[in-house]
């Protein structure tokens, strides 16, 4: 038996990071993933975010890639949110997404960070926080 933990730091936008995800939608949708994460056999420790974007700390298993998850999760809910037409016109995320590596160590950080999101975004609006990550992790210039 493989005894595997790695967490990652997900973070995926709607496309042209509309703000779609008022509350109502936001809740359901993180429900809605939750659950299909469970289905997929992916387990998300704690999941969050504003009007346009989500934050997940996801760990992975033995079975499934960090592309993999990604695709899973951003492929089926906005494919199960345009089927229940909760939103007017077609709803999708964009293909890309910022994954990093977190080490056991900062795990309840992560976890507070991302539980604290709508607090988090009424000082930092998300399009700072992205160029931040970006350029922290060094993915940008």
């Amino acid at each position: 038996m493989a005894f595997i933990k790695i967490w990652v730091h997900f973070v995926w936008t709607t496309k042209k990071r509309q703000p779609l995800m008022i509350a109502r939608i936001k809740k359901e949708m993180i429900t809605h993933i939750k659950e299909n994460a469970v289905e997929k056999d992916i387990y998300i420790d704690s999941i969050d975010g504003g009007k346009e974007h989500l934050h997940a700390l996801i760990s992975l298993g033995a079975k499934k890639s960090v592309s993999e998850v990604a695709g899973l999760l951003k492929g089926e809910s906005s494919h199960w949110i345009n089927k229940e037409k909760m939103l007017n016109g077609k709803f999708g995320w964009q293909d890309e997404y910022f994954a990093i590596s977190v080490s056991e160590s900062i795990v309840p950080k992560v976890r507070k960070y991302i539980r604290n999101q709508e607090e988090h975004h009424r000082a930092k609006p998300f399009s700072e926080e992205y160029i931040k990550f970006l350029k922290k992790y060094g993915f940008a210039e």
